[in-house]
């Protein structure tokens, strides 16, 4: 890794009161001697060297470039290893304008920084040992944190939980290995006879916890990623009136006409803190308009993706064949029916609903009668979608949600290795055969936190990162 002085601007690029430019690395402090006056007055008596003051300080005053002044700042001043990086670390808190923050971060450069890669203070905290590669990644979670669960979820994945759990489980892995390893090399002292069974009891102990991490993935994906949504139904039963209702303004365009949905509209909903990604599609129907058509067939795709189906029923008419073909699509999936129209006569009620699909379904999906047009029953939609997609309370105090694809590849993978291990236990394999997978399961695990991966990966993901990040 370069070890040069890095700059960039930490803040959004826009005229707001505040802009942040941050410097790192070892000439850090002296770059910023160079171009920043201390005092009330840029000519005021001998200049104060930032280099002598202690670590962890604000300075006021003024940046220049030579006798030209730039803005009126203060200046954070964290010396290494105590700071982000564990460099030496300036940052400059200027006006918020883009010329003036984009003309500090210029004059920053001219005196021996470089423009910082995306990411690479944060990069530079991992390969420093400030922080694991788990640490790193949430970094940008809590950045792009969209709801109240993925935030707190972000805010202890940053403070070490999945760190801390899987490191608990290499350590027994590791004991395993360890004791295999010293027992074949000094067999006199160190004795294997009925070890398969203790190794079993660990094994028992390990896959246990490494299920539960992944069990609650789907958790948390739901909970930083949102709910794969559509609302599906005949043309004209409320779907683009429902939509319009949780999005809070008229999104899709509304008429006594049938089929005015024609194309996908997609739209992103928070749901008293849940996230979903929500899909309107055209009417489900038999139809000979071609344009139709193409839209009755994408709400068909749409439908067969989805985490979660929203049936929006017209309880103001009959079920017809077009609901029953609906319907039977809903087997064996997570799905909710809305009786819409609750505020007319009601003609479907929720036990015709039922007779429908008592003898072909396994469960019956939660029915619920609402009204779009009067907002009604959206709060018993919420409460309906926390109980199928949330398991029980969310408890952010003890709780470790896997949230990246790439953890639950590698868990999945060390689970598999894990298996191996008990397999070779059943079939009467040598010992050494035992080592292999365990420590197969115990580098997976390490690639989650940073040990052995390789440059590419780390480049890839820290290049998703802002620039000043």
């Amino acid at each position: 890794m370069r070890t040069d002085t890095i700059a960039a601007i930490a803040t959004a690029m826009s005229n707001a009161g505040i802009g942040i430019v941050r410097i790192s690395g070892s000439e850090a402090v002296s770059i910023a001697d160079r171009i920043f006056r201390m005092g009330k007055s840029v000519s005021s008596g001998p200049k104060k060297k930032l280099a002598e003051m202690p670590t962890h300080t604000i300075h006021y005053g003024y940046i220049a470039d030579g006798e030209d002044v730039l803005d009126e700042v203060m200046l954070l001043l964290m010396k290494g290893p105590k700071s982000y990086t564990r460099e030496d670390t300036v940052e400059i808190d200027c006006h918020g304008g883009v010329y003036v923050t984009k003309r500090i971060l210029e004059t920053v450069i001219k005196y021996g920084a470089r423009p910082a890669e995306p990411g690479e203070f944060t990069k530079r905290a991992f390969l420093n040992g400030r922080i694991d590669l788990s640490q790193a990644e949430s970094v940008i979670d809590v950045i792009h944190a969209k709801n109240e669960f993925a935030l707190k979820s972000s805010i202890r994945q940053l403070s070490g939980s999945v760190a801390e759990a899987v490191g608990n489980i290499r350590g027994k892995i590791l004991h395993e290995i360890a004791y295999i390893e010293s027992a074949l090399d000094d067999p006199e002292h160190i004795s294997l006879d009925g070890y398969e069974e203790r190794l079993t009891d660990t094994m028992d102990a390990v896959e246990g916890t490494i299920q539960k991490l992944l069990s609650d993935s789907d958790n948390g994906r739901i909970l930083k990623e949102g709910i794969s949504t559509v609302l599906v139904g005949k043309p004209n039963a409320g779907k683009s009136s429902l939509l319009n209702t949780l999005v809070g303004e008229e999104r899709a365009i509304v008429t006594e006409i049938a089929g005015t949905t024609r194309d996908v509209i997609e739209e992103q909903i928070n749901l008293n803190g849940i996230i979903l990604n929500v899909t309107d599609t055209a009417g489900i129907r038999e139809t000979e308009d071609v344009v139709e058509k193409i839209g009755v067939e994408k709400a068909k795709q749409y439908l067969s993706d989805a985490d979660l189906i929203i049936y929006v029923a017209d309880s103001s008419t009959k079920l017809d064949e077009n609901d029953y073909d609906i319907l039977n699509q809903l087997k064996n999936r997570a799905a909710v029916i809305l009786l819409n129209k609750s505020d007319l006569q009601t003609v479907t009620t929720a036990e015709d609903i039922q007779n429908c699909v008592d003898n072909s379904f396994e469960q019956v999906p939660a029915i619920i009668s609402v009204s779009a047009k009067e907002k009604k029953g959206i709060s018993e939609l919420t409460e309906q979608i926390k109980n199928m997609f949330l398991t029980g309370e969310v408890d952010f105090n003890d709780e470790v949600f896997i949230t990246n694809v790439r953890h639950k590849s590698a868990l999945q993978e060390a689970l598999q290795s894990l298996r191996l291990v008990r397999q070779s236990i059943e079939d009467g394999m040598p010992e050494d055969f035992f080592s292999i997978d365990l420590m197969n399961a115990y580098e997976e695990l390490g690639s989650i936190v940073g040990e052995a991966v390789e440059d590419d990966l780390v480049n890839e993901i820290f290049s998703k990162f802002c620039m000043g990040k």
